[in-house]
């Protein structure tokens, strides 16, 4: 009996064993990893943008000829592969959260392991959605199967599959709070006549189209493989997509060369502290702190902007003695300041509420307007369910928590007469809350953020990538002041104008002069996404839902897949 289940034990140590192999060393696994390298290049640092256009097919028909549960995965190792590689600056963070060393490294796993859902469900209802697909009968087969559908069948379905695509990043942009970071449309923000769909579109747009011409061009490469006689009618099915995206460009390239140069302009002054996270956390080092960033504003006061700002995190608690001090720094420059730090609300018979917060204070010393940041990070300055799993402050650097504001606050500059606001940390990120910020007569926006936490990575030039699009999205300039890159100001049309350098690096301390156009008199022009939101986000969205059910309900005879 004891031999028997021995043999029995190693039988199945075996059978795992080889499973796991076949699993590691499977050509498809591996192709999956690489499509999601691929898009990972598409971003900043590496930032070729053409390798967007390639990933998501190819990303796709490795899955062709599999079952559901084959399709998931490998749409999720695509999704890890890229996540993890492009969410590794997150590894950077200072590594020790109440003595847990490991901190940093459970995030990027938990945070990616998350992400990857959105691929591959992405590749199951790609599959789940195409026109002549089965299951199991293999690549070539079902490739075959495919390409014998009307031509119109293959055409449409590359559509759905750019559809699908997006409601799924609007999914994750809002989805638990939300995480937009790294919509493959923001992938190409160099691209500006391709980019100035955006105006009516917002980033979806963008994602949309690259998405549908990568796996319109994979059905084309497909299709010259397997049936090279017909390669002229399938490049002819490719060309839709193309031609759309010609003539967004061209409409984009046309509104660039439309641009009069501004009657009236706002000098500002940008101040970039370089001060380590782990400075920040010291409250020992918070005098030393101040001085710096008040060390750093007096040249640039020389230069008699119109408004200093300071990025988050510069300004330590407002105690009496800092308060003195900047109250002398603003008193005897006479320049209106936007800047950031902490603000408590006293409630009766409840603890007091603290918020992460910018304020406009006047060249007199007075607070002018103040604004509380709404987009607060997960376990970076909230914890959720704490009150039921207190357990969960272990795992973050935070010992307590913010509350977060409920509406956005406009800051009215009087010399020059301005409105700005202001979005603090990653709110850029978020197209419909930057968009909630722009009235029609706001003249630009701001973004005071903290990047410390990330060292020098390529997560400052992913957020500034991404923070390109709320300039377009809303056709306002967008200025951002950041603790260690990128402080730099966006024009209206998406281009980076300029950008703060120190010694050849845009991380280093210093600070940066920009003369930001501003509108003319009494024009309230607003840009299509500017007054109607996601509506495409939101459309495809909807389409994509009713695309899923009516499929599911065809097949509701039979049991699901489980994935």
């Amino acid at each position: 009996m004891n031999t028997e289940n021995c043999t029995l034990a190693n039988f199945s140590a075996l059978r795992h064993s080889n499973a796991l192999k076949k699993f590691l060393v499977h050509p498809r696994f591996g192709l999956a990893v690489l499509a999601g390298l691929l898009l990972t290049a598409a971003f900043p640092k590496i930032g070729i943008a053409g390798a967007a256009w390639v990933a998501p097919g190819l990303m796709l028909f490795l899955a062709g000829g599999t079952t559901d549960k084959q399709a998931f995965r490998l749409g999720y190792i695509a999704g890890l592969a890229h996540f993890l590689s492009s969410l590794y600056w997150l590894l950077l963070m200072p590594d020790s959260w109440h003595g847990i060393p490991l901190g940093p490294a459970l995030g990027w796993l938990a945070l990616s392991a998350y992400c990857a859902l959105f691929p591959a469900l992405w590749v199951w209802l790609s599959w789940k959605l195409c026109p002549g697909r089965t299951n199991t009968n293999g690549w070539t087969p079902t490739v075959d199967q495919f390409l014998a559908q009307p031509w119109w069948l293959r055409l449409g379905w590359a559509f759905v599959c750019g559809v699908l695509w997006v409601a799924l990043e609007i999914v994750r942009g809002r989805f638990l709070s939300g995480f937009p970071w790294n919509f493959v449309g923001a992938s190409q923000y160099k691209i500006l006549p391709l980019i100035q769909i955006s105006s009516a579109t917002g980033v979806y747009g963008v994602s949309f189209l690259v998405v549908w011409t990568s796996v319109s061009l994979a059905i084309a490469l497909v299709a010259l493989v397997r049936k090279p006689s017909r390669s002229r009618s399938v490049w002819g099915e490719a060309a839709l997509p193309m031609l759309i995206v010609a003539v967004v460009a061209g409409y984009g390239a046309s509104q660039l060369t439309s641009i009069p140069p501004p009657s009236r302009e706002i000098k500002i002054a940008l101040i970039q502290p370089s001060i380590p996270q782990t400075v920040i956390w010291d409250p020992a080092g918070d005098e030393i702190r101040l001085k710096k960033v008040i060390e750093l504003s007096a040249p640039a006061l020389l230069q008699k902007p119109d408004l200093l700002v300071w990025p988050e995190s510069a300004l330590p608690a407002l105690t009496k003695d800092f308060q003195a001090m900047l109250l002398n720094l603003i008193t005897n420059s006479q320049v209106p300041m936007i800047l950031s730090s902490d603000d408590m609300e006293e409630v009766t018979n409840q603890p007091s509420k603290y918020y992460n917060s910018s304020f406009l204070v006047s060249r007199e010393g007075e607070i002018e307007g103040i604004y509380h940041k709404r987009r607060l990070v997960i376990f970076g300055e909230y914890i959720p369910l704490i009150k039921w799993l207190p357990f969960l402050k272990w795992f973050t650097p935070i010992d307590g928590g913010y509350t977060s504001g409920q509406e956005a606050v406009p800051f009215q500059l009087k010399e020059p007469a301005a409105k700005t606001s202001v979005l603090i940390c990653f709110e850029d990120m978020f197209p419909q809350e930057a968009r909630e910020h722009v009235d029609p007569d706001t003249d630009f926006l701001v973004n005071l953020t903290n990047d410390g936490w990330f060292g020098e990575s390529a997560e400052q030039w992913q957020q500034a990538a991404g923070a390109v699009f709320r300039a377009v999205e809303n056709g306002v300039p967008l200025v951002r002041c950041t603790n260690n890159g990128l402080t730099c100001w966006i024009d209206a049309q998406g281009r980076l104008r300029q950008i703060f350098e120190a010694n050849g690096s845009v991380y280093r301390a210093g600070y940066m002069l920009a003369n930001i156009p501003l509108r003319e008199p009494n024009n309230r022009t607003q840009t299509l996404y500017n007054r109607y939101g996601d509506w495409f986000g939101w459309g495809c969205f909807g389409l994509s839902l009713g695309l899923v059910t009516v499929q599911f309900s065809r097949n509701r005879a039979r049991p699901l897949s489980t994935v």
